[in-house]
């Protein structure tokens, strides 16, 4: 979000009245302004950044402000809502647990416990038998490296190197950062791990499919030139299952290769699922379009429809590497989020959503070709699968490509579309999944007007 501020100050926008859409006052609505400061009197500045409207309700694919002016999302907020904002079957099953009463139980278990990791481990499927509970992203993904680790000790690797991707992204706690290869970001670490090593990620306009095999063996000729050993000195490789900002995946033949040399060298693979499970991408799980199957993978955001629940997924003797006590989280495996996962499995899977998912992606992929090809000198390019795309800005008559995509995600909000304002040349597309095809393209339809207007066409 550095680098573009979006206004606070209520500007006078095109009224708009859709089945999907409604802007009935100035945007930012009158009154937003005094919370945004009242919240950055008493919150970390890190907090603040995204647009200016206040959330009132959320309800399915809509979202409301204190104002009743309503948006079409395609933030999800940022992939949570996968199940749609305020789902019922979730609702009901938190109100159930309230009821009840039963919260919290720490390790304590449950009956609810036991129902959820039975349903969880029957919807990932072979090869994987067991799960661990968190309650944040970046927890999981730190739970993810340490078990590598535990693996690679085990089975006397002298080193528990990780290698990981330029570009991905992991998460903002110590390990998940050092994984992560934001150099600014993670300068308050103030040193580097030795034993996490990253490699260059394969862009797809630098290495096509064919390509991703030498790709990816010419990275290995780059660890080995630095000094590592690749069968004693790594314990495991960690792949965000496509790259963030740009929803951009890796060519099915690099993910192939990798997968083939962890196998051949007692080497463990994982991905991180955060944005990529539960349907998004249209397959359950992301790392489904490679054809492959890690060792374990990372979970979190949709996984619990707007409850916080994260996890890991593997196969059971890697998942019961820790003995018991070490590795727990105070709040993992609760009752709420357990019986809020659940609710999520059963509305996946009883409303289709899977399936849904990629036939819907196909009208966004389609939406997304017909903007380029209306906008070439304007528009790079656009990735993505399922329900999560992004397009990428070219610079543009003197408008810097980031800037660019800063002021078209600002239009789009002034007519009643949510978009994922990334900070960069990147807009990120990403609809809860129970998003009607009417919306959607009416959501594409405001995302073209934008554009347009943006860059000056009448």
């Amino acid at each position: 979000m550095a680098g573009y501020i979006f206004s606070r100050e209520p500007k006078t926008v095109a009224l708009v009245e859709t089945k999907y859409r409604k802007i009935a006052t100035q945007i930012p609505a009158p009154g937003t302004k005094e919370i945004i400061t009242r919240l950055e009197k008493t919150e970390s500045r890190s907090m603040q950044g995204q647009f200016p409207i206040i959330w009132d309700m959320a309800e399915d694919f809509s979202v409301y402000d204190i104002a009743g002016n309503k948006w079409i999302d395609f933030t999800s907020t940022i992939f949570v809502a996968n199940i749609g904002h305020g789902n019922k079957r979730v609702s009901t099953a938190i109100k159930e647990v309230l009821d009840k009463p039963l919260v919290s139980t720490y390790a304590y278990m449950s009956e609810i416990r036991a129902k959820y990791l039975e349903r969880l481990i029957e919807f990932a499927g072979p090869p994987f038998g067991k799960a661990f509970l968190l309650s944040a992203g970046t927890e999981a993904t730190e739970a993810t490296l340490k078990l590598i680790r535990m693996y690679g000790q085990k089975i006397g690797k002298k080193r528990p190197g990780i290698v990981t991707l330029n570009g991905n992204w992991h998460g903002r706690t110590m390990g998940a950062q050092m994984m992560s290869s934001n150099a600014e970001q993670k300068a308050w670490i103030g040193y580097e791990d030795p034993n996490i090593h990253h490699i260059d990620f394969p862009y797809p306009w630098i290495v096509t499919e064919e390509q991703g095999e030498e790709f990816f063996k010419k990275q290995l000729e780059f660890l080995k030139q630095r000094g590592l050993n690749l069968e004693t000195d790594i314990a495991g490789f960690m792949l965000e299952t496509f790259q963030g900002w740009g929803a951009l995946f890796y060519p099915k033949s690099f993910v192939k290769a990798v997968r083939k040399f962890t196998e051949e060298n007692s080497i463990l693979l994982a991905f991180d699922e955060m944005q990529a499970g539960f349907a998004r991408t249209g397959r359950k799980f992301g790392f489904e379009h490679y054809e492959v199957s890690p060792d374990l993978f990372a979970c979190g955001k949709g996984m619990g429809g707007g409850v916080s629940l994260s996890g890991v997924i593997g196969r059971s003797e890697i998942m019961d590497l820790p003995e018991v006590g070490n590795m727990s989280s105070t709040h993992s495996a609760n009752p709420l989020v357990c019986a809020a996962g659940l609710a999520v499995l059963e509305e996946i899977e009883s409303k289709n959503i899977v399936t849904e998912t990629a036939r819907k992606g196909e009208i966004l992929k389609n939406s997304l070709k017909d903007l380029k090809n209306k906008f070439p000198e304007v528009i790079n390019n656009h990735y993505g699968e399922g329900l999560i795309a992004s397009v990428i800005f070219n610079d543009f008559n003197n408008i810097s490509k980031n800037e660019l995509a800063s002021q078209i995600s600002e239009k789009c909000m002034q007519k009643g579309l949510l978009v994922v304002h990334t900070g960069r040349e990147s807009i990120k597309l990403g609809p809860p999944l129970t998003i009607t095809d009417e919306a959607l393209l009416e959501a594409m339809s405001v995302f073209e007007e934008a554009t347009l207007e943006v860059i000056g066409h009448k």
